[in-house]
């Protein structure tokens, strides 16, 4: 299980937060402005440990969002978090490609 209260995890958060300068990435997709406060992966941490750490696989959102990309009982991704994870090409930073 991925360990999201140790220093390593809350150092990268935060790196994560400041580069997307605490906005919600994927309201700004629709046009929304949010405060985001979570780094979501976008690639599962369980089932995906591999890209854990990358930051093309992590997205800062707010809770709301989050809500929306994950289960919060199962983990699982919802059919949003779902569609994030298939437009996004392992290796290749989303936040540098042109638009």
């Amino acid at each position: 299980m991925f360990d999201y209260s140790g220093t390593k995890w809350k150092a990268k958060r935060l790196h994560v937060l400041r580069l997307d300068g605490y906005k919600d990435r994927v309201a700004s997709m629709y046009g929304r402005t949010l405060e985001a406060t979570i780094v979501h992966h976008i690639y599962p941490a369980e089932e995906y440990p591999e890209y854990s750490w990358c930051d093309w696989n992590l997205i800062s959102v707010s809770m709301a969002t989050h809500n929306k990309l994950e289960n919060r009982t199962t983990g699982e991704l919802t059919k949003i978090g779902r569609e994030l994870m298939e437009r996004t090409i392992p290796g290749v930073d989303w936040r540098k490609r042109k638009k």
